[in-house]
C-alpha cells in the first residue's frame, strides 16, 4: 500500500492568540443535535450496553465518508489538496485539547463537541451559504442525518429525553 503525504496550505488563523478563545454560550440546539453520538457514564447507552459490533461498524462506515468529503469552501477557492471534513474535525479537537484553561469552559465538553460538530455532513455533505439551501432546510437535513446515525447505533432520535447524551 502506498501513502502520499499531502501538503497543506498555511492556516494563518491557527495562532497562539487564536487558541486563547473566549467562551461563548452554546445553544441548547447544539447539544441536542449531537446528543446520541457518545455516551456519558450516566447515559442509557452505557446502562443498557454498548452498540452491537455490527451497528458500530455501520456507524463507523458512515463516518468514514468524512475522510473523503473535501470541505466545500476550500474546493471553491481552488485550494490544492483541500482538507476533508474529518481533517477539520480532528484539527478542531486538537485545538480544544491544547487550548488554554478558561474559567467556566469545560475542555472535555469542547473536545467532544469538536469531534462531532460536523458529523452529520457524512450524510448531507458540506452545505455552505452559497449552496442556496436555507438555514432551516440545512438544520432539518442535518437533524435527519443525526437521527439516522443514532438509529444505526441502536438508539432513538436525537430529540427525546431518553436519548443518551454525550456528556456534552
Amino acid at each position: 500500500m502506498r501513502f502520499t503525504l499531502l501538503s497543506r496550505a498555511p492556516v494563518p488563523f491557527l495562532s497562539a492568540a487564536f487558541l486563547k478563545f473566549k467562551p461563548v454560550a452554546p445553544s441548547t440546539a447544539t447539544f441536542t443535535r449531537v446528543s446520541c453520538m457518545a455516551a456519558s457514564p450516566s447515559s442509557a447507552a452505557v446502562r443498557d450496553g454498548a452498540p452491537s459490533a455490527s451497528s458500530a461498524i455501520d456507524f463507523l462506515s458512515i463516518c468514514h465518508r468524512l475522510k473523503a468529503t473535501k470541505r466545500t469552501g476550500w474546493v471553491r477557492k481552488d485550494v490544492k489538496n483541500p482538507e476533508s471534513i474529518a481533517d477539520h474535525m480532528y484539527r478542531m479537537s486538537l485545538m480544544a485539547l491544547i487550548a488554554s484553561d478558561v474559567p467556566g469552559v469545560d475542555r472535555n465538553k469542547c473536545i467532544k463537541m469538536a469531534i462531532v460538530h460536523d458529523i452529520a455532513e457524512a450524510i448531507v455533505g458540506d452545505i455552505t451559504p452559497l449552496d442556496g439551501v436555507s438555514k432551516a432546510e440545512k438544520n432539518q437535513r442535518e437533524q435527519e442525518a443525526l437521527d439516522h446515525m443514532c438509529k444505526v447505533l441502536g438508539g432513538g432520535s436525537t430529540g427525546g429525553d431518553d436519548t443518551p447524551s454525550f456528556g456534552i
